[in-house]
């Protein structure tokens, strides 16, 4: 049982995936583990389509066979209607890794399977509990006061380290004031679920399908409940300018587009539209004295590539290895979070640089390969078109991503 007053090696805010990965591989290797997650799951939550990049920290967790066992849609790769008049093209996970697909998942259902793995591999998790304060020790951060839904005293969890998995809720980023925005994508996403849309056949059955449109793009997100998941992105002064309401915005744009509304002609809107905005940040600093941050609460890099899960999941096994060396050793502490940051942010400047070229719709696909080859592979030791695959996969990038031992 909690008491008012307890002591954890690490406690987490948030129980998404980057917060129950964390907490379920720390636990994993006999750490005492508090997770403080706000909300009661499941719960609702955008970001469906996942990248091979999560698979090795699914692994880890030991969760593929009963994600296999949930029926979710297995995605293989990715078909785009993008740049210079050159019809549908698309990419295949298996080019470029040993995965030869992951998940296109339900969020409520995949993040509650996640929360529920960290406690059987031994964290506390709390649910419905919000943390109101830090406490500090000098500049270091030594624990949380936090409430409980229904319970009328606030509790206090000492920790060695406090993880930051809190997502765009930002808890210590906005306590520090560490969130910059990156001005050229504030871009805002509309979007809804369709009943009786067609399917691509074979393997391509579950692929994400992007299509550019002259201000946005739209995509086409197939769930195993029958469902899709269809949303338009485009910058917001794209979207003043427009004079429409989201929802117009969504039914126009749908109109005019090609391969997004064949799929979806004859097909019923099953659910209330959905918006959001100011989707790109990145946290000028990562960790700090008994600190750190990882997933969304660290960065988020545009939905352009569906890079948002993998980044967590991706950080998750990573920060998980750095913050098991500094439990183990505190001496090294800075130096395992510092070079966890620098990985980090190495893999999220090349997306970040990736994203903005691939935003010249005026290009052919050979030049969004040949950039994907510059960034991941300039010694060109592989086929382009192998490089793109590997960037879209989140299996590698410009270092060894993450890696901590």
């Amino acid at each position: 049982m909690i008491s008012t007053h307890d002591e954890f090696d690490v406690v987490v805010i948030g129980g998404g995936p980057g917060g129950s990965s964390t907490a379920g591989l720390l636990a994993k290797r006999n750490h005492r583990v508090l997770v403080l997650e706000r909300e009661k799951f499941p719960r609702y939550h955008i970001g469906e389509s996942l990248i091979t990049g999560s698979m090795p920290t699914l692994d880890e967790l030991g969760l593929r066979s009963r994600l296999d066992q949930m029926g979710f849609v297995k995605k293989y790769g990715g078909t785009l209607l993008w740049g210079k008049n050159q019809g549908t093209w698309d990419f295949r996970f298996a080019e470029a890794a040993n995965y030869e697909h992951t998940y296109q998942v339900r969020r409520a259902d995949f993040d509650a399977v996640l929360l529920a793995r960290a406690r059987e591999l031994g964290a506390t998790v709390l649910e419905e509990a919000t943390v109101k304060h830090f406490l500090f020790e000098g500049e270091r951060i030594a624990g949380v006061t936090y409430t409980v839904k229904g319970d009328p005293e606030p509790r206090t969890a000492r920790c060695r380290l406090l993880v930051d998995a809190s997502g765009q809720q930002h808890v210590l980023a906005r306590h520090f004031d560490l969130v910059e925005y990156h001005e050229d994508l504030r871009n805002i996403a509309v979007w809804s679920y369709f009943q009786g849309c067609k399917r691509y056949g074979g393997t391509r059955a579950g692929d994400t399908v992007t299509e550019n449109r002259p201000n946005g793009w739209f995509w086409f997100i197939p769930l195993h409940d029958g469902t899709v998941s269809v949303g338009y992105v485009t910058p917001i002064e794209e979207y003043k300018k427009s004079g429409k309401s989201l929802e117009e915005l969504f039914t126009s744009e749908l109109a005019a587009a090609e391969e997004v509304r064949a799929l979806t002609e004859g097909a019923t809107r099953a659910a209330a539209f959905r918006s959001i905005r100011d989707w790109s940040y990145t946290c000028s600093r990562f960790h700090g004295p008994g600190w750190a941050l990882v997933g969304d609460a660290a960065a988020f890099i545009d939905p352009l590539l569906s890079t948002g899960v993998g980044l967590a999941l991706r950080g998750s096994r990573g920060l998980a290895g750095a913050v098991d060396a500094a439990l183990r050793d505190p001496s090294c502490e800075e130096q395992v979070l510092a070079r966890y940051e620098k990985e980090y942010r190495a893999f999220l400047n090349s997306l970040l640089a990736f994203v903005r070229f691939f935003y010249d719709r005026t290009r052919h696909k050979e030049e969004y390969w040949e950039k994907a080859q510059e960034l991941l592979d300039p010694r060109r030791l592989r086929p382009r078109k192998i490089d793109f695959a590997t960037m879209l996969s989140g299996v590698s990038g410009v270092h060894d991503i993450f890696h901590t031992d």
